[in-house]
């Protein structure tokens, strides 16, 4: 989606806006990105992939974008991205705390180490809040904003045994809507954008995986919803929702993006077609 493609000023949901996105120079991040910036938003790119980054932001014509050093876990990378934000754009609107990882070794229980444990902790959890903090530093002097969360379907079911993981999106929920209940006082929307499995690079850590689109066709199969795959765009057009004036009354509000997965029983229904 480059800077010739820009959406016409009337149909820009995000116009006039200011938002980061962390994590925001591959996969769900780089897809809500492109997106903000294509309905008008300027956007700060947040990550550590440099190359990455700096390459989106030449896609884009380097207009009203741009790229930051941030690592989620200094609290002074996050500090220093949200005043980067007031010093050069005047204000805050959305916060999209997307930074993430998986367990970088073993998944079982019996195994975990406490050094992987902490790591997936500080990254996903703790980088978060730290997001939540700055942000709400500079929104609530002017009672009004949006902060969001990328959590994960496994918040909502138990699927798949990434432990150190899972209870970090599950205690982002909790931090979301935690959040929401002492924000709503200052104007502060809350949210969270919780998908199913998406093939992004989150996974190379675990072993082998195949082309992203390709791996996300197979999940796909495996999953809820026939005839569509879930792909990073679709993420990114929940997040559009949720930063948009078109979700001004919702708060607190996980909006799960996994066809239907967390609504069904997958080992029920296999259970069952083994019947017939």
């Amino acid at each position: 989606m480059s800077k010739k493609m820009a959406a016409p000023t009337s149909s820009r949901r995000l116009e006039g806006k200011v938002a980061i996105i962390t994590g925001g120079a591959s996969g769900i991040g780089e897809s809500t990105a492109r997106l903000f910036w294509f309905h008008g938003a300027s956007v700060i790119i947040a990550d550590v992939q440099d190359d990455r980054g700096k390459s989106i932001c030449d896609d884009l014509g380097n207009e009203n974008v741009a790229y930051l050093h941030c690592d989620v876990t200094s609290e002074d990378d996050i500090r220093d991205a949200v005043d980067f934000a007031v010093e050069n754009y005047g204000k805050l609107d959305v916060m999209y705390n997307n930074a993430g990882i998986m367990n970088p070794g073993s998944m079982s229980i019996l195994t975990v180490e406490k050094s992987q444990l902490e790591k997936v902790l500080q990254v996903n959890l703790v980088g978060a809040v730290m997001g939540a903090k700055h942000a709400a530093r500079v929104m609530v002097p002017r009672k009004q904003g949006c902060i969001l969360f990328t959590g994960s379907a496994t918040a909502s079911i138990a699927c798949m045994p990434e432990h150190a993981y899972v209870a970090s999106k599950r205690g982002i929920l909790g931090l979301a809507q935690n959040l929401a209940a002492e924000l709503g006082e200052f104007g502060i929307r809350v949210n969270c954008v919780s998908p199913y499995v998406v093939g992004t690079n989150i996974n190379k850590d675990q072993g082998p995986i195949p082309d992203p689109q390709e791996f996300a066709k197979f999940m796909s199969e495996v999953g809820n919803l026939k005839g569509a795959y879930l792909q990073p765009r679709d993420v990114a057009q929940a997040a559009l929702y949720l930063a948009s004036d078109e979700a001004g009354y919702i708060s607190g509000l996980n909006l799960l993006v996994d066809g239907g997965f967390t609504a069904a029983n997958p080992s029920l229904m296999m259970a069952i077609s083994q019947l017939h």
